[in-house]
């Protein structure tokens, strides 16, 4: 077992997990590895990343069920790519060239010694696996509610929550007390109200397995990374095990200002590297939902999230963008 070889960097998806891997990546320790559980083809659906077959978002895994996926794991994790099932599901002209790269960058990442940084938010739900079973550090990315969801309205997102009460596991181990609800608004033509009814299960259910096991989870507040990134992330790489350098503190410095906009061209490398993270202007970015949700959706995502939200936000603690 690869042991403590892995990172994972997870939370809901637009929960700011690209941005955080791609600091990380700035050690040189590590080879960005984006979404091998992502159901969807590119960056999912890639068996010479993740040599198994992901059949629906937030796939749930544990003791149960997790024969095939502990051995794909180990060999993501190991760096092993598999070239010949890669071929066989992708062989089209233009996947072709993403094949050799993905390939190469296993090969001389596995050589340089590099630990494997899976930027996942589809594993959010197996969190506490990839911690148990795989001895990753996983980090969770907590982001405000208004803010996670002003990203969502922007891409026109919609959650499907029968993705969740589909798996039977998923229910049993972490997300039973919310069945009623989820079922609630699993139907409703309301993206608002199934968003943050999502955002609200999901930090809920990880907020307790986080008390029950301390130390299993790293749960990180967004809003602290983007305040102070230095003195984030710098806590974040003795976390993780990586080592703070100067070259890393200028790279992130360079990430989040508005000088790192202004040379956006100069993006990071990394395996299937098609992500949401772009330079950004870090602390400016938090207060972009009011652009984005209307005064009755910002009242009706507090009101349905406020009593977790209050799990990890204070409205005195001078980072929630409310």
């Amino acid at each position: 077992m690869p042991s403590d070889q892995g990172i994972l960097v997870t939370g809901l998806p637009r929960s700011g997990t690209s941005w955080i891997g791609k600091m990380l990546e700035a050690s040189d320790e590590v080879l960005y590895v984006n979404e091998p559980l992502k159901p969807q083809q590119y960056p999912g659906r890639s068996p010479g990343i993740l040599n198994a077959e992901v059949s629906q978002p937030y796939q749930y895994i544990c003791a149960d069920n997790d024969e095939r996926w502990t051995a794909a794991f180990n060999d993501t994790l190991l760096l092993r790519y598999h070239l010949v099932a890669e071929i066989r599901r992708n062989h089209a002209p233009h996947a072709l060239a993403q094949v050799v790269k993905n390939s190469a960058d296993f090969t001389i990442g596995r050589l340089r010694r590099r630990r494997a940084l899976l930027d996942d938010p589809f594993g959010v739900m197996s969190a506490a696996w990839f911690a148990q079973r795989l001895g990753c550090r996983v980090v969770v990315s907590v982001r405000h509610p208004l803010s996670f969801m002003g990203s969502w309205r922007r891409l026109g997102w919609k959650p499907h929550l029968h993705a969740l009460l589909a798996q039977p596991l998923l229910m049993r181990d972490l997300l039973g007390p919310y069945e009623d609800e989820l079922r609630a608004v699993a139907d409703s033509p309301d993206p608002v109200a199934k968003a943050a009814v999502l955002w609200r299960v999901t930090y809920d259910a990880l907020g307790d397995l986080d008390a029950r096991q301390p130390g299993l989870l790293y749960l990180r507040r967004y809003e602290d990374l983007a305040t102070d990134p230095e003195a984030g992330f710098r806590e974040l790489y003795a976390l993780c095990g990586l080592t703070w350098t100067e070259r890393a503190r200028k790279r992130i410095a360079w990430a989040t200002t508005d000088h790192g906009k202004a040379k956006a061209q100069r993006t990071w490398t990394g395996v299937l590297t098609r992500t949401a993270f772009r330079p950004m202007d870090s602390r400016s970015s938090l207060g972009s939902f009011r652009d984005r949700l209307s005064r009755q959706e910002i009242d009706q995502v507090l009101e349905i999230t406020g009593p977790v939200a209050a799990r990890y936000y204070d409205a005195k603690d001078g980072v929630t963008p409310v």
